[in-house]
């Protein structure tokens, strides 16, 4: 129902084909914005990610304001006077769905003087009353606010009617069927020749899945925010950690520090191109009590803290069984029944060598690894695996351990399988492969330092985009 405070205003209607052309504009818009919410939906379907659920929530939040959009395009349809010479554009049929997304606004005139109350159908149809029923007078329309609402309802009326202020405001109401809707009520005085309040006119607009589109929206941005923080914060404190487990040391080790037979060492840690989440992939080296030398490289499985303080745990007990004299062998069954029984069970893998500098032989086992690379003079070789699984992934599991004697020149790479850019389903093949062909690079460098800096240049140079990190260690035989 018209306002009679506007009765006497001049306005110029639109023209029905401008009318039309935003409708169309509309429904294709729609089309366009439902068809990117069906795609987002499927991502969320499969993919637990705050930040798409944050897209899905927005996407839906267009689409109700698309839908008020024709809506309200509609109903001023419906007003507009037929175009002469115009042919009428179909009218879409309504979307299937609940009946309140297809009549949220109604309007409503309460007159003070005769106590006549005008709804309109929409307004019944908000409010699920029935017209037999019919309108609720103005002091009744309180009664059906949730109870904290009515006060303010309260306030704004007697404003509205005693101060000629108008209200533009929300409130929850409980339909006679249980139903809680949230309404959004825009009204003013409608005075009469003497300027006193004569009734009052009001347009109520149910709001509701407006209003938990927006809710959603919100709640999804918050967890996307929480999400980002709790990231920050540990992929902190995976950094920090990992820089406390893995050696001090930078530059290049000699093990022994005096003699012939003397093993130089380089290693390097490779984060990945793909992802700022920090792996369990780790390296180490150090002289033995008894004048041996430890190698050994490996990789848990996940990331972030739990991976890392995994590595912590992993990495202390090797360091100690290899202080305490345990061959290799041994020691991987120790470290496979460490990872079974802890806390929180986890999948590795590892190879650990023990150099024996006055036979120059290495001694080495392997958990489900890549085999060291040998480089001699000019040309590159796998070292035959001995038997070895997964750490942690079954019981009482047998390591093998296998010996080679090395000569003076040699250089061994020990790498994880991060360090190609298929990750463990290619990294053992490309990463050996892509490492054989710097053999000739490998013979002519003076230093181990030297050969793994050729390494990180020479994965660099070809723009690999490792999805894992990686690490490389690299031991040369001195003369």
């Amino acid at each position: 129902m018209p306002s009679h405070l506007f009765a006497d205003r001049s306005a110029q209607l639109p023209e029905p084909g401008s009318v039309d052309a935003l409708i169309s504009q509309t429904r294709r818009l729609r089309g366009e914005v439902d068809a990117v919410r069906r795609d987002t939906l499927v991502d969320t379907l499969t993919d637990d990610d705050a930040q798409r659920r944050w897209q899905r929530a927005l996407c839906d939040l267009a689409v109700h304001h698309l839908d008020d959009l024709g809506l309200h395009l509609g109903q001023l349809r419906e007003g507009l006077p037929p175009a002469a010479g115009t042919v009428e554009l179909p009218r879409a049929a309504p979307e299937p769905g609940p009946a309140d997304r297809r009549t949220r606004a109604g309007s409503a005139e309460w007159n003070l003087l005769t106590d006549e109350v005008h709804w309109s159908d929409e307004l019944f149809r908000i409010f699920g009353r029935s017209r037999e029923s019919g309108p609720l007078p103005l002091d009744e329309l309180g009664s059906t606010l949730f109870c904290e609402d009515r006060p303010l309802l309260t306030a704004w009326v007697t404003a509205c009617l005693v101060d000629g202020r108008p209200i533009d405001g929300e409130f929850r109401i409980v339909r006679p069927d249980g139903c809680v809707r949230t309404l959004h009520m825009r009204a003013e005085p409608v005075l009469d020749s003497d300027g006193c309040t004569a009734s009052m006119w009001a347009v109520l607009r149910d709001v509701s899945e407006l209003r938990r589109t927006q809710r959603a929206v919100r709640e999804s941005h918050d967890s996307l925010r929480r999400h980002r923080e709790t990231a920050r914060t540990e992929h902190r404190l995976a950094v920090e950690l990992q820089e406390a487990v893995l050696p001090p040391w930078r530059g290049s080790l000699r093990f022994p520090h005096s003699g012939a037979a003397t093993l130089d060492v380089a290693a390097h840690y490779l984060p990945s191109a793909t992802s700022a989440l920090i792996g369990g992939d780790w390296y180490d080296a150090l002289e033995l009590p008894d004048g041996h030398s430890l190698l050994t490289v490996g990789d848990l499985t996940g990331h972030g803290v739990a991976a890392t303080s995994g590595t912590a745990l992993v990495l202390g007990a090797l360091r100690g069984m290899a202080m305490a004299g345990i061959e290799p062998g041994p020691l991987m069954g120790c470290l496979n029944q460490l990872l079974e029984t802890s806390p929180r069970p986890a999948l590795g893998s590892a190879v650990c060598c023990r150099y024996d500098p006055a036979r120059r032989v290495l001694s080495w086992a392997q958990a489900g690894h890549p085999a060291p690379l040998l480089f001699r003079r000019g040309a590159a070789r796998a070292l035959p695996p001995p038997e070895g699984v997964l750490l942690g992934a079954t019981s009482h599991a047998a390591f093998g351990q296998a010996e080679v004697h090395l000569e003076p020149g040699d250089v061994l790479v020990l790498y994880t399988d991060g360090l190609a850019p298929g990750g463990i389903e290619t990294g053992r093949a490309d990463g050996a492969e892509q490492l054989s062909g710097l053999a000739a690079r490998f013979s002519a460098a003076r230093s181990a330092r030297e050969c793994v800096r050729t390494v990180v240049e020479e994965f660099d140079r070809r723009g690999d985009a490792r999805q894992d990190d990686a690490c490389v260690l690299v031991a040369r035989v001195s003369g």
